[in-house]
């Protein structure tokens, strides 16, 4: 992704791999400061994933596939069973992390499929190879959900998006963001609505952050505000990332997306999902299967900012102590999806057939 770092501009990946060595883009420092972060080994990788140093389903379930590239260095001077049992408990390790993106744990099944077979020195290379393709995969596979979603997008159209779907969260062109970029870029004018997406504030923080890096116009407004702008007609259509896709087409993402397709429908707007392949479960038949992992009272209690002194600093917006629930995600049923863009292009309804004929095979 484009990066303006002063008065340079980079083109930067979100996390990467140097040998043993995994960088990453540290999403906590954003807007702010643009911080690189090291991480030495597989259990940092993991602590890096669960504290959301990075987040997005892309982009964990390739953090994911790094740390068990990272486990199977650690273990190669183990001996075979050693190395089995050190590549499993480094998988369950990275596993329990965030339990609702499919990414993640189909990248740790893919990496753990791929070692079972040959000397440990083999074992290893096949594991950091499927790892390095993971990442290839991803960046490929959000080109081409940029290419066909831009196809959606009219000439001065208004989307609104919700949280972060952008390169930050799938390594370069993002997912939900994509079809933005790629109008934006074929000389569409694009507006782009971005919900701050409480309690993380991934949209204020993030998305609206790539947006200025792109130079594409955007406003950010409330979470509850959406329901506001669809009713005065002007939102064209919403366009949302994806956690984990069901065979049956519901789709978990980032709380408050479930609210959006409802008003989104009751005002006749097109509601689009874009996700990969990787981010569907096709041994998940419904979004009454799905995960939902609740999070810490703290993200809701209290906000992280910077203070006028331009210090980092947390205040509380609710009493201490306060009774709190967290969830992180919802599912939205896929009768409220217009369409799921992918990398084998747009997705349409009856979603139990489109996906099975889609990703059948292997998924």
């Amino acid at each position: 992704m484009r990066v303006k770092v002063g008065d340079t501009v980079k083109y930067v990946k979100t996390i990467w791999r140097e040998g043993s060595r995994i960088k990453l883009i540290d999403q906590r420092r954003l807007p702010h400061s643009f911080e690189i972060t090291s991480l030495e080994n597989h259990s940092e990788t993991a602590m890096a994933i669960r504290d959301m140093v990075m987040r997005g389903a892309g982009a964990i379930g390739v953090a994911a596939s790094y740390g068990m590239a990272q486990a199977a260095l650690e273990a190669e001077g183990l001996g075979p069973e050693g190395f089995d049992e050190y590549l499993q408990e480094a998988a369950e390790i990275l596993r329990n992390t965030r339990p609702t993106a499919a990414n993640l744990s189909h990248a740790i099944e893919r990496c753990l499929g791929n070692a079972e077979r040959g000397s440990v020195k083999q074992r290893v290379e096949a594991v950091i190879s499927e790892a390095d393709t993971i990442a290839n995969e991803d960046i490929h596979a959000s080109r081409m959900i940029g290419e066909y979603g831009a196809a959606l997008i009219e000439d001065s159209s208004r989307v609104l998006t919700h949280c972060n779907a952008g390169a930050l969260a799938f390594i370069d062109y993002g997912t939900a963001l994509s079809p933005i970029r790629f109008a934006f870029n074929q000389g569409k004018k694009v507006f782009v609505f971005v919900d701050e997406t409480r309690p993380r504030c991934q949209g204020a923080r993030l998305t609206a952050w790539e947006l200025e890096q792109e130079g594409i116009p955007y406003t950010i407004i409330v979470d509850n505000a959406a329901g506001h702008f669809m009713k005065t007609g002007e939102i064209d259509l919403v366009i949302v990332g994806a956690d984990r896709i069901a065979a049956n087409g519901d789709v978990a993402n980032k709380i408050g997306t479930y609210e959006k397709a409802v008003v989104a429908k009751e005002n006749g707007i097109p509601f689009y999902v874009a996700a990969p392949r990787m981010t569907f479960d096709l041994r998940c038949a419904s979004g009454d299967e799905i995960e939902i992992e609740e999070r810490g009272h703290g993200e809701v209690t209290g906000m992280w900012g910077i203070d006028v002194n331009g210090d980092p600093s947390r205040i509380l917006i609710a009493k201490e102590g306060a009774m709190v629930r967290n969830p992180a995600f919802d599912v939205t049923p896929a009768r409220y999806i217009s369409g799921i863009i992918t990398e084998e292009g747009i997705l349409r309804p009856p979603y139990g057939e489109s996906i099975q004929d889609t990703f059948g095979a292997g998924s």
